[in-house]
């Protein structure tokens, strides 16, 4: 993926401040235990839910049981936001990222997806790969992706505010 355009925005930041860079944005969603994925619902209003995640490429992947929530929201809807960060008031860094949700599907792809989900969170988190999604323990579960059309970065020390803008 091609790197994003970055701007910073003074408004929301301490004086002096400079934007954040794509690279620690990026290792942030990768490093992140927990993430929150926001969804809509067929009627509009939002539901979030935390959930671990895994980074390809630029991209946050996540799973979800076709009959949760928000696996049948994303049915209706695949626009979505992932979140990830401190709960600090004055240090670390938050990162949201925008987009639309894409069903992995592909046998390489997933069991590549598998094997990072393994290496991140050890063997609870062990997913075999059939009929284009994860299973474990009898459950289904479809893998999504979502690749960022915008994304922002939350720095806290000192404050600033970036925004990333994705080509494509």
């Amino acid at each position: 993926m091609a790197a994003p355009e970055t701007e910073l925005d003074p408004r929301y930041g301490e004086p002096g401040a400079g934007p954040t860079s794509w690279a620690d944005a990026r290792r942030t969603l990768a490093d992140a235990e927990l993430s929150w994925l926001t969804t809509l619902r067929p009627d509009g209003r939002p539901h979030t839910t935390p959930l671990i995640t895994v980074l390809d490429d630029d991209a946050v992947v996540f799973t979800t049981g076709p009959e949760e929530q928000k696996g049948r929201n994303l049915a209706v809807d695949a626009r979505c936001s992932l979140t990830t960060g401190t709960n600090m008031w004055a240090e670390g860094l938050d990162v949201v990222v925008e987009g639309t949700a894409e069903r992995v599907t592909g046998e390489e792809h997933l069991r590549t997806l598998a094997a990072a989900y393994l290496a991140k969170y050890g063997d609870p988190w062990r997913f075999e790969v059939d009929d284009g999604a994860f299973t474990s323990g009898g459950h289904v579960a479809h893998v999504f992706r979502v690749a960022p059309t915008t994304a922002y970065a939350f720095a806290k020390a000192p404050h600033s505010h970036t925004r990333f803008r994705f080509a494509g």
